[in-house]
């Protein structure tokens, strides 16, 4: 698939500082992106195991995948001394 722009790259940077988390509208306003697009790289990104989501209420948040397996084994005793 054609990564015009860097989409995918851009999506990674803008979670990689947002480790708690966004939901894909947040995410495409802070790429300048149309949702619709976002969500189609976002996709692409879960299903390469580079992006988590998880949903929490009625929005789906979305993770960076070392972000969110840091977060997970922080929260269950996993994480450095």
């Amino acid at each position: 698939m054609i990564d015009r722009n860097h989409v995918t790259e851009r999506i990674k940077r803008v979670l990689s500082e947002h480790p708690e988390g966004l939901p894909i509208l947040n995410v495409a306003k802070l790429v300048g992106m149309h949702r619709h697009t976002v969500t189609k790289y976002v996709y692409q990104l879960t299903g390469s195991g580079e992006i988590y989501q998880r949903e929490v209420g009625t929005a789906r948040l979305c993770y960076l995948r070392e972000n969110f397996i840091g977060r997970f084994k922080k929260k269950r005793g996993f994480g450095e001394a």
